[in-house]
């Protein structure tokens, strides 16, 4: 497939997918009392109030991860600081996991919908859905700041543990550009995508 019919197919997934994702963030911390993201205009699935271009860009040459501007929470209006912003921080990981299994079953049994496309078109259609969601859920899970799962990590581990998530607040984002740069992520990443990837296509 040539680089400009494979845009045309990835682009309006890459839309979807980030603005669910940030969406997802901004609806749990809405549902958990915090006014903020419906005051900034996240709560919505509007692209362009989620889009960050680098993210995007990055999402779009790897297919696998990229980010989206964060939504702003302000933990103070959660009854437990921890445990909200842990949920907050779970939100967007479950809203890709949820959109991946979604088109692994609009796929198996909504195909016959799409049989005046092309069938190599319409399945690769797909597989490009489930993968790029896939992978910004097992990117973002990784626990390593600013990525959600740091947020998982930091209402998991007890308080007396604080002092190892103040050091990964300071360095995290040095060693997630490291380990983006040099690679190493995919030894993380592919073992896990491979294994959901082929659990999802058998739904």
């Amino acid at each position: 497939m040539n680089f400009i019919a494979e845009l045309v197919l990835l682009i309006p997934v890459l839309l979807l997918s980030l603005s669910m994702h940030e969406f997802a963030h901004g609806k749990m911390a809405d549902f958990l009392g915090d006014p903020t993201p419906k005051a900034t205009g996240r709560l919505t699935l509007n692209p362009l109030a989620h889009l960050s271009f680098l993210g995007t860009l990055v999402l779009l040459l790897t297919r696998r991860f990229g980010w989206a501007k964060p939504v702003q929470i302000n933990p103070k209006y959660f009854k437990d600081r921890k445990k909200g912003m842990m949920l907050v921080g779970l939100a967007g990981p479950l809203a890709n996991i949820s959109l991946a299994i979604t088109f692994a079953i609009m796929y198996n049994y909504l195909s016959f919908l799409f049989t005046f496309f092309n069938p190599r078109i319409i399945a690769y259609f797909f597989q490009i859905a489930i993968a790029v969601n896939l992978g910004l859920a097992i990117f973002n899970l990784i626990p390593i700041p600013p990525l959600d799962g740091s947020k998982i990590l930091e209402g998991i581990l007890p308080k007396s543990m604080d002092h190892i998530l103040y050091n990964l607040k300071a360095y995290g984002p040095f060693f997630l550009l490291l380990f983006l740069f040099m690679g190493w992520l995919d030894f993380i990443i592919n073992p896990i995508f491979g294994v959901l990837f082929n659990l999802i296509l058998q739904i």
